[in-house]
Order: C-alpha cells, then structure tokens, then sequence
C-alpha cells in the first residue's frame, strides 16, 4: 500500500500521470496539490488545495511514499527571471524539503533537457541548479527526467510552442532522436514506471530513452 504525490496536476504531463496513478493498483491513495480544487472526483484522490507559497501550512497532509514533481512554467508565463526561478527552482525544492521530512523516500522530477548548473543558458542552468540541490536532499531514490520539447495539448497555450511542434512534426525524421519531440504520455508513462521499480540510487532518464515508453 503506498501513497503517491503529484504536484503539477493540471499540466500538460501532470494531469495525464494523475489519471495513470488513479489507474494503478500500486498506489491506494494519490494525494494531488493544486491551486484551485481539481474538476475530477476519484476513490483514491485526495486534493490538497494550497499555494506553493505557504505550503509548509499544509506540510501534515504532505506523507507520501512517492514524489511526483512536474512543476514548470516560462520565462514569458512567470514574467521575469526571478519569477520563474521561484516555480521551477524554490517550489521543487521546497516540496523535496517538506516531503523528505514527512517520510518520502523517492523523488521523480521532469526538469529538460540540456539541463546544467552551469550553462550559461538562464533556463538549462536553473534547471541543472534545482537537479543538484533536491539531490542534496537524500531520497533513497532520485529520478531526474529530461524531455525535449513536448507534443501534447497544454490547458494554457505557451506562445511559440505551436509553430515549434508543428515544424517538429513536419521535419522530426531529420532530428537525432536524442533532440526529437515527445509526446507528453510517454514522459507520464515513463515517471510511473520507474516509480515502481522503486530502485535505490539517482538515475537520469534523458529524452532518447523516454522515447521508448
């Protein structure tokens, strides 16, 4: 009997690895955080109505044994550096810290690929930083997911996306597969399926395997 914890719920990732954890028989309750109470009603779901700001409010409804972390925003969505720095870096890892304290013992994260602390691209770099300090935090189990860019239908459109993957579709035989779009699915699909193997250790799952699920 193990309990799973999404935050990140209503993305383009995030709501379809909710229906896969409501899904499966591994997990008996699925607790997920939103900001606004989710429009889905299921035996196993519990939603934990809270802004990432005060989420330590809310830390004694944060025990779980498995921790989904599919936050992330844009540069142009959070409205300046700083912004995004907070959604995709101080919540991650705040939610790491909170969790770790209530007894979670594995972490899976999507961050991107290209990821590196120390890139002199803004956006891989924060995304390298938030890989090394949930590290830092000690799960027994630590996977880092690190997808191109996404094919899927997002609740809020992000501005160039569109043409992004409409040129991806059109020209994908072109692409090494490690750069290929992917379908959003498949990166859900591949986050439930490490999180029951349950293995010990920090693993990195690039875009080229993700491909495969």
């Amino acid at each position: 009997m193990r309990t799973a914890l999404l935050a990140g719920s209503t993305g383009l990732i995030g709501k379809q690895l909710l229906e896969l954890l409501l899904e499966d028989s591994h997990y008996t309750v699925v607790k997920a955080i939103s900001r606004k109470p989710l429009d889905i009603q299921h035996a196993k779901l519990q939603n934990i109505v809270a802004d990432f700001n005060t989420l330590t409010e809310h830390h004694d409804q944060l025990k779980a044994d498995d921790v989904f972390c599919c936050l992330g925003t844009t540069i142009k969505q959070a409205g300046s550096q700083a912004a995004f720095r907070q959604v995709d870096y101080e919540y991650p890892l705040e939610l790491a810290r909170l969790t770790k304290n209530q007894g979670a013992t594995q972490y899976l994260i999507i961050t991107a690929l290209g990821s590196d602390a120390k890139s002199g691209i803004f956006y891989n770099r924060v995304k390298g930083e938030v890989e090394q300090a949930i590290d830092a935090v000690g799960f027994d189990s630590y996977h880092i997911f690190r997808p191109s860019l996404l094919l899927g239908e997002r609740m809020e459109k992000r501005a160039g996306e569109g043409a992004a993957t409409v040129v991806y579709k059109a020209l994908g035989f072109l692409i090494p597969l490690k750069y290929k779009a992917i379908d959003s699915a498949k990166v859900a699909r591949a986050m439930l399926h490490f999180a029951k193997q349950n293995s010990k250790g920090k693993f990195i799952h690039e875009s080229k395997e993700l491909q495969q699920f």
